[in-house]
């Protein structure tokens, strides 16, 4: 997939379509809920962020995490549950919002249209790719398996066998869908048997 350059594509479009806004967010804001009634994407621009819910006994979960020039919203992940989903900022964050279904709105002449046309296989090919990635950890049973999965997918894409963890260690086991303390315990554990190296978030495979 070719890179999307997120910062020139608004650069030169936000003038030309009157139907984007740029909003920023502090750490723990909620940048925006997924309703099946309203049809708009986003783009982060700058930080972190991620999509949440909690089960009926109100425990956290971490579907997706997000980061520069990430894509999210309802067409993206339709919403077939009762619970809430929402976005939720870890870090000061920088988001373009477009709302599609007004596109009709917009002047005829819109440069946006052609861009995002030009871009959408690009931004629906990255979405796809991460939950195919979380997929392909949720299918683990153990915690070992999940954890190792999860740190080999992260070497390859840093191209290193060393790499900083993207997420805190407790955000890593509501992502993971594993209680931390059996987390913690299974990371003892592959460092005691020499499979990985741990320094804070810096993980090393050995």
């Amino acid at each position: 997939m070719r890179n999307f350059d997120a910062d020139n594509f608004v650069d030169r479009l936000q003038s030309n379509c009157r139907l984007i806004e740029i909003k920023e967010f502090e750490a723990d804001e909620v940048i925006t809920t997924f309703l099946s009634r309203r049809n708009q994407f986003c783009i982060l621009l700058e930080g972190k962020a991620q999509l949440i819910t909690y089960d009926k006994d109100g425990n956290r979960k971490i579907l997706y995490y997000y980061t520069k020039n990430d894509v999210f919203g309802e067409p993206l992940f339709k919403v077939y549950m009762d619970r809430e989903l929402f976005v939720l900022a870890r870090e000061k964050c920088k988001v373009l919002f477009y709302p599609y279904d007004a596109a009709e709105n917009c002047t005829e002449d819109c440069l946006y249209h052609i861009e995002i046309l030009k871009n959408l296989p690009d931004l629906i090919f990255s979405s796809i790719a991460k939950q195919n990635f979380r997929m392909l950890l949720l299918t683990n049973k153990s915690v070992r398996d999940k954890l190792l999965t999860y740190f080999q997918i992260l070497s390859i894409e840093n191209h290193s066998k060393s790499f900083e963890l993207p997420l805190s260690l407790t955000d890593l086991s509501d992502y993971l869908m594993i209680e931390r303390t059996a987390m913690m315990r299974e990371l003892k554990r592959l460092k005691d048997e020499k499979i990985i190296k741990k320094n804070k978030n810096k993980i090393t495979l050995i």
